[in-house]
């Protein structure tokens, strides 16, 4: 009895090491949900922070409801940037709300329209630009603006509205943390057009390692929110939920 006792144990000896010996399997890919527009009560607020996954939360600044939806996200343990309105080559001032970014400023009026946007919108980790194609893709600006984020410890988040951007070079000169958006889901509000998007998100992913994806509240708000729950499962099976911290560079 003694003897199959000590051969009984080495049998269990032997099948207990190589699982304790198994490779780690978690996913090596990560994606970035980014959702841009809070603050001002827009359709699919509530159904976006309702998702069954992390995501960061792009809040305007001196809306009704940046406030609330900063805190709301950060209560969930969602990730919080300031959404700053920043001036596109094409359209009105008018559509850019308050406290916007202009070419036109002064480096002393960007900068206290910066410094008021970060104090304005709780919890932010870090900014992303509203619109913006004109000044992303101007040197004097971006060097204000990301001068800010540098002081602050804040990352920054390029939307890519522009292929002429210069985030990346003048944020590598001052020291700053950043990371890009390579797709974004709801430019066309339609349910099918977002659609197409999720599947091109499923794509990137496949043949990258990182996915910076960017949706909205608003008009797409109900859509987007609807397909990005159908679209989650799939990115859990092939990748983890970075936040937009963790990515910055």
């Amino acid at each position: 009895m003694v003897i199959l006792a000590v051969a009984s144990a080495a049998l269990v000896s032997l099948w207990v090491i190589p699982a304790a010996a198994e490779p780690d399997v978690a996913p090596r890919k990560s994606v970035t949900i980014v959702i841009d527009d809070f603050g001002n009560d827009m359709l699919g607020s509530k159904e976006m922070m309702e998702l069954p996954a992390p995501f960061t939360a792009a809040v305007m600044p001196f809306l009704p409801t940046t406030r609330r939806d900063a805190e709301w996200a950060h209560r969930l343990g969602h990730e919080v940037l300031v959404h700053m309105p920043m001036e596109p080559v094409r359209g009105k001032k008018s559509w850019l709300g308050p406290g916007a970014i202009t070419t036109d400023l002064s480096d002393e009026e960007i900068r206290r329209r910066v410094m008021a946007a970060v104090e304005d919108v709780p919890y932010a980790v870090g900014m992303n630009n509203h619109m913006g194609s004109k000044v992303t893709a101007d040197e004097r600006v971006m060097r204000v603006i990301l001068q800010v984020c540098k002081e602050k410890n804040l990352v920054y988040l390029d939307s890519r509205t522009t292929a002429k951007s210069v985030v990346e070079s003048v944020a590598k000169e001052l020291g700053v943390r950043t990371a890009e958006n390579h797709i974004f889901m709801d430019s066309i509000y339609s349910r099918r057009h977002i659609a197409k998007q999720a599947a091109k998100v499923k794509k990137h992913l496949s043949k990258h390692d990182e996915t910076v994806v960017i949706g909205h509240v608003g008009p797409p708000g109900k859509n987007t929110a609807a397909v990005l729950r159908q679209l989650i499962p799939d990115l859990q099976q092939a990748a983890r939920f970075t936040p937009v911290s963790e990515l910055a560079k």
